[in-house]
């Protein structure tokens, strides 16, 4: 008996609502209100929608994704959040980004991107290997070899930052070597130490720029001050005008490139020496601390690239059709 052939197809049309947009998010909070306003002043409507509330339908005759309060699929679907969970769970998730994609749905960002940029251990493979200058880390399970990776780092004068492979927000980090931490249990860990030797930026008071990629250009930028050594805004972190200049500009846009988002926020510091490195790459952004100074309606720029792509895609669903 011969195997069924099927034409192989990327992308399956169905009929799309271009009137309305998910938001995938369980907390819209302020971020989702800025997007609900500039998308309704282009005529468009957003529903919030949790991925954990999703489903497939794969009966007969289906377009097998179902979000609720979606009769009909939207043409578009910004991520604006992806709930944490089992790995069951987020591999779930990430399915329904997958498919809504499959199905013709611009999803900004889409479920490729996402897996690339929250995994530091792949975001800091595709840097090095796209040869964007980021600083040395290492991805370990054996908590032996971690350790002797410590020690000779901190033989050659270098601290490590200890980071959650999937974290946010300044979470969960610690410095070891020259003298702190020691090495947390796998457990705390998750059974994978990710670590990055630590650049410190030559002043009394730690610093590095955030710069936000929207549709690859870098659009805008600012500094984050911190009197500790982590400048993450949600760990106290202030945030101050930048000057976006040319190197930190390409530097955030190759880094967003490599990893194919639409929209990214982007960590830069320098060291002492004045030279620049991406430190971690957000794929999925806030910028509440950024519209503060930066002088720019993001949401609305972020609407404008979006609407953008729906445009682009709209011939294809015709032709499709």
């Amino acid at each position: 008996m011969s195997a069924l052939r099927l034409p192989h197809r990327d992308v399956v049309h169905c009929p799309l609502d271009d009137a309305r947009i998910a938001v995938f998010t369980d907390d819209p909070g302020w971020h989702g209100e800025r997007l609900r306003r500039a998308f309704a002043g282009r005529g468009r409507e957003v529903g919030f929608v949790s991925l954990q509330r999703c489903h497939f339908d794969l009966a007969e005759g289906t377009c097998a994704v179902r979000l609720p309060g979606f009769e009909t699929l939207p043409a578009a679907a910004f991520v604006r959040g992806i709930p944490g969970g089992t790995l069951e769970e987020v591999v779930f998730y990430l399915d329904i980004l997958h498919a809504l994609r499959h199905l013709g749905v611009r999803v900004y960002n889409d479920a490729r991107a996402i897996e690339r940029s929250v995994d530091k251990g792949m975001t800091s493979f595709l840097l090095s290997a796209a040869g964007i200058p980021t600083p040395p880390a290492w991805v370990i399970r054996d908590p032996a070899e971690a350790r002797r990776l410590i020690a000779r780092e901190s033989g050659a004068g270098h601290e490590l930052v200890l980071k959650p492979l999937f974290g946010s927000q300044g979470e969960g980090l610690m410095r070891l070597g020259g003298g702190s931490a020691t090495l947390p249990d796998p457990p705390a860990c998750n059974g994978v130490y990710y670590l990055q030797r630590y650049i410190p930026t030559g002043t009394a008071q730690s610093h590095d720029w955030r710069v936000f990629v929207i549709g690859g250009r870098a659009v805008t930028a600012m500094c984050r001050m911190a009197q500790g050594w982590i400048t993450n805004v949600a760990q106290g972190a202030t945030c101050h005008p930048a000057v976006l200049d040319p190197e930190l500009k390409d530097l955030a846009e190759a880094a967003a490139e490599t990893l194919e988002l639409d929209y990214a926020g982007v960590d830069i510091l320098r060291d002492p020496d004045g030279r620049a490195r991406v430190i971690e790459v957000n794929g999925i952004p806030a910028w509440k601390g950024l519209q503060q100074v930066c002088g720019m309606e993001i949401a609305e720029a972020l609407v404008a690239d979006v609407m953008r792509r729906v445009k682009e895609c709209a011939p294809l669903m015709e032709i499709a059709g």
